[in-house]
């Protein structure tokens, strides 16, 4: 996915799909939703967040035509405290899809994962419950990814929380399978964002297989890949 912050970035990302011609997923951070809004807009609510996402939202819409690019548009990691701009998004969504019955946004993250993972999941189960009314995809994270992105920084955590484990892997997919299949999880496997010094990061990308098959015997071994 490519973050775009402003209608420069966003119209120059469509060329390039057009151009190699292939569908890309443009995202919106709440930082750079904010840049996208200007400057000189407040954000102490989150109103220039919100603002800037919304027409990001609609912006991309109507240039994608003319591109003549399918695409995806996805908001970024939502950490708790900036759940109000996530509930100014979901209500240009329920208000978009009474006009046009689609969501504005394709799809949604929410980043929870600073919090216990029976908050994690209850609030994801609480806003996919709305999101999955409108056909909307929900993206969640569970277990911390290291570094620091858009003002979420988890530079300092314990090195054993950047690895998620199968039991919880397994909570969040009967949680929210229990109400619409459209969700993905995002598993911390030890991947960080932004700079680091060589040797300090782990990946494990194979601890991915081992919670498709903790969950594919959780559910008897209907399907192989239930994730």
């Amino acid at each position: 996915a490519i973050n775009v912050t402003s209608s420069s970035t966003a119209n120059a990302v469509l060329e390039a799909a057009r151009d190699v011609k292939a569908p890309i997923i443009l995202q919106v951070s709440q930082g750079g939703s904010a840049y996208f809004a200007g400057k000189g807009l407040a954000n102490d609510k989150q109103q220039a967040s919100i603002a800037g996402a919304t027409a990001a939202a609609h912006h991309i819409r109507t240039v994608a035509k003319a591109y003549g690019v399918p695409v995806v548009l996805h908001s970024d990691h939502c950490a708790h405290k900036l759940l109000p701009w996530f509930d100014g998004m979901l209500e240009a969504d329920e208000a978009y899809f009474k006009e046009h019955q689609e969501p504005l946004f394709s799809s949604h993250m929410l980043d929870l994962s600073e919090e216990s993972k029976e908050e994690n999941i209850a609030t994801c189960v609480k806003y996919f419950k709305r999101m999955a009314a409108i056909g909307l995809w929900l993206e969640m994270e569970i277990g911390i990814t290291g570094g620091e992105e858009d003002g979420v920084d988890n530079t300092g955590v314990d090195n054993a929380s950047l690895y998620t484990q199968p039991e919880d892997i397994y909570d969040v997919y009967t949680a929210l399978s229990a109400i619409n299949p459209n969700f993905s999880i995002a598993a911390a496997f030890g991947n960080v964002h932004g700079v680091y010094k060589p040797g300090n990061v782990k990946l494990e990308p194979e601890l991915l297989g081992k919670h498709q098959s903790f969950a594919s015997q959780k559910i008897n071994g209907k399907e192989e890949k239930p994730l």
